[in-house]
């Protein structure tokens, strides 16, 4: 089992079925190795693939900010009972890629 570490990161989630849709933001809550939780304002569903980066910043990489660009399928969703958004996304990694700040974003 793949440790989970507690991070309130800036998320960018993009849907691979709907590329041209703009992307969503939100926050994480924790990560692994193997998955991610997430709260986002939009409706996802699971099995839905998805194209996500997240941020982390110099004070956890103690250099430059740091992008983890990932690859994963949702395998949950946490609706709020009163249907207020955000809702919460757990998600499997599938892959992913670390990009350091200089090499910036293509």
């Amino acid at each position: 089992m793949a440790r989970r570490y507690e991070l309130s990161l800036p998320v960018v989630i993009r849907t691979v079925a709907e590329p041209e849709t703009e992307p969503s933001s939100g926050r994480t809550r924790d990560i692994s190795t193997r998955g991610v939780y997430f709260t986002v304002h939009r409706e996802l569903a699971p099995g839905m693939e998805l194209d996500f980066t997240l941020t982390l910043p110099a004070e956890i990489t103690r250099g430059p900010e740091v992008y983890i660009r990932a690859h994963g399928r949702v395998v949950r969703v946490e609706r709020r009972q009163n249907g207020e958004m955000p809702i919460g996304i757990a998600a499997v990694i599938e892959k992913y890629d670390i990009i350091r700040a200089e090499a910036g974003l293509a």
